[in-house]
């Protein structure tokens, strides 16, 4: 499935291996990696179509189904529940209903989804007019061609998805290796900091970024740093904390961003990402809220990015979120059977 700006993989948890070793061996495989091109695999070569969602029927009161988001490395055999993916927890309540896990409503169905990697709960809303799901629809998201019927995704309980905090170090300001930053974690451990003060202006493509090796060294050093200070330990191999740079809007939004995700360049931005970000230039004091345009109380928060713009709805009380709301769009694009390179065939061949 499409899930906002991104592609993965979904399956139900009981058509996979219960131990996370044995599972996580078979997802490689299936999606191709380690390799660079993934051409053994369904993977797309890059890490916002290296994803995985695992899903199951939840017992526990008031949740409908549990989600696990995996990322798959592209060149590197690794698998990480680090972090969540709120793009492709736009395609998880429209699958849970296809699958038989929850039961349509009417004309819309609403499902509450626990996302097992922070504990965080989040309800997707959605046309299923005939209990079955509507893909089709007028809605354009930035980053996806077309259009596709829209999903409301309602965030609670996103605050401190990894280090029990919202501002994990405790801090709403922080100077690490002289950058003024701002770790913040609203669903997505997040190191937000001026472009100027990396070196950039913000306004560069992903491709512009990903050439200037000297930045790219400096938002790794920015990020072993921070991820230590946010309480996520060494974080070398991890695909969190994100690096967002920010920059004055120049398109009618609020601010300009350009996201490492960890190192490689975001095209778009992640939905969590995006309301982490969203929450940071809302406290008092933070890195870059100074470039930003702010809108009135309660009104969106347009956050611009390389591809276009992303609408988020954040509210705090101080630094307490009361709620932070998104649209995305969601699309089946296969279902069948994968043919997993089998156990013994090494990448590359003997």
């Amino acid at each position: 499935m499409r899930g906002g700006t991104s592609k993965g993989a979904y399956f139900l948890a009981g058509d996979l291996p219960a131990g996370p070793a044995e599972r996580d061996d078979l997802l490689l495989r299936i999606m191709g990696s380690p390799d660079s091109r993934q051409i053994d695999g369904l993977g797309g070569a890059h890490p916002l179509t290296s994803k995985v969602a695992v899903v199951a029927r939840s017992d526990r009161p008031g949740i409908d189904v549990e989600y696990l988001f995996l990322q798959l490395g592209v060149e590197e055999a690794t698998v990480s529940d680090r972090q969540n993916c709120g793009n492709l927890l736009a395609g998880i309540g429209p699958f849970a209903v296809e699958r038989g896990l929850v039961a349509p409503g009417g004309d819309e169905t609403s499902v509450r989804i626990l996302m097992v990697n922070s504990g965080g709960v989040a309800t997707a809303t959605f046309a299923t007019p005939g209990g079955a799901v509507r893909y089709a629809g007028g809605t354009a998201i930035s980053g996806v061609p077309g259009t596709a019927a829209p999903v409301l995704l309602d965030f609670e309980d996103t605050a401190g998805s990894a280090a029990g905090a919202l501002l994990p170090t405790g801090n709403v300001r922080d100077v690490v290796g002289g950058v003024p930053v701002t770790c913040v974690d609203n669903g997505m451990p997040v190191v937000v900091a001026a472009a100027a003060d990396l070196g950039a202006t913000g306004y560069e493509t992903p491709a512009e970024l990903a050439a200037d090796t000297a930045l790219r060294d400096r938002i790794q050093a920015l990020r072993l740093r921070a991820g230590e200070l946010m309480g996520l330990g060494d974080v070398s191999g991890a695909p969190v904390p994100k690096t967002t740079l920010l920059a004055p809007p120049r398109d009618g939004g609020a601010i300009s961003t350009r996201t490492f995700i960890p190192l490689r360049v975001h095209d778009a931005i992640g939905v969590l990402g995006a309301v982490t970000v969203a929450t940071a230039l809302l406290m008092d004091g933070a890195a870059g809220r100074d470039l930003a345009d702010l809108p009135a109380p309660g009104e969106p928060l347009a956050i611009e990015h390389p591809t276009g713009r992303l609408d988020v709805r954040v509210e705090l009380d101080g630094t307490a979120v009361r709620r932070a709301a998104i649209v995305r769009t969601a699309r089946r694009l296969f279902d069948g059977t994968v043919f997993p390179r089998p156990p013994s065939d090494p990448p590359g061949g003997p």
